[in-house]
């Protein structure tokens, strides 16, 4: 899609949006500068990371998150 298509297309769906916290939404993620691009590859990476765990079963029980939440706080 070319982009001038998707700014008219953009236009119009928010002109016709009436939630304001919709709208609110959308200035708030155009108003935000875009992500540092090594903070994103990291990001990226750890969410490859963490599917991949979840696919092979590497995962806690709630039961093992409690332990160790408590083991790290000290209770």
């Amino acid at each position: 899609m070319k982009t001038i298509t998707i700014k008219e297309e953009l236009k119009q769906r928010i002109d016709l949006e009436n939630d304001p916290a919709m709208l609110q939404a959308i200035k708030d993620l155009l108003d935000h500068p875009p992500i540092n691009p090594i903070l994103q590859e990291k990001l990226i990476s750890r969410a490859l990371k963490a599917q991949e765990d979840i696919k092979a079963g590497r995962v806690y029980t709630k039961e093992e998150v409690i332990q160790r939440t408590n083991h790290l706080v000290g209770k």
